[in-house]
C-alpha cells in the first residue's frame, strides 16, 4: 500500500479555505481517482511543539494499493485536480509518496 501525502506550509498571510478543501476538493479527487483511492484523511493543524505554529496548515493523505494504481487513476485528471488548488489556497503544496510499512 502507498500513501500520497500533500502538505501545505503554514505561511503567514497565506490563504487556505479548510471548508472548501474538505467539502469540495477532496471529494473531487476521490471521485476522479475512483476505486484507486481506498480512502483519504485530512489533517488541520492545531499547533507545533511548545506552542509554536505548526509547520503545515493542512495535509491530506491518500491511500492506494500501489504507485501504479495511483498514477493510472490520477494522470487523466491531473490538470483538473491541480487547477482546483487555486480555489482554496495560494500555497504551493509539498507532495510525498510513501510506502505504508505499518498500517492500523
Amino acid at each position: 500500500m502507498i500513501k500520497v501525502s500533500v502538505m501545505y506550509p503554514n505561511t503567514p498571510g497565506a490563504r487556505f479555505d479548510h471548508d472548501y478543501y474538505r467539502d469540495t476538493h477532496l471529494p473531487l479527487l476521490k471521485a476522479r481517482l475512483g476505486d484507486a483511492c481506498l480512502y483519504y484523511t485530512i489533517d488541520r493543524a492545531l499547533t507545533g511543539p511548545a506552542d509554536v505554529p505548526a509547520p503545515y496548515v493542512a495535509m491530506c493523505h491518500i491511500f492506494c494499493e500501489s504507485l501504479e494504481a495511483f498514477q493510472a487513476a490520477f494522470a487523466p485528471h491531473a490538470e483538473e485536480i491541480v487547477a482546483d488548488i487555486a480555489n482554496y489556497t495560494d500555497l504551493a503544496p509539498i507532495r510525498q509518496i510513501s510506502e505504508v510499512v505499518v498500517g492500523h
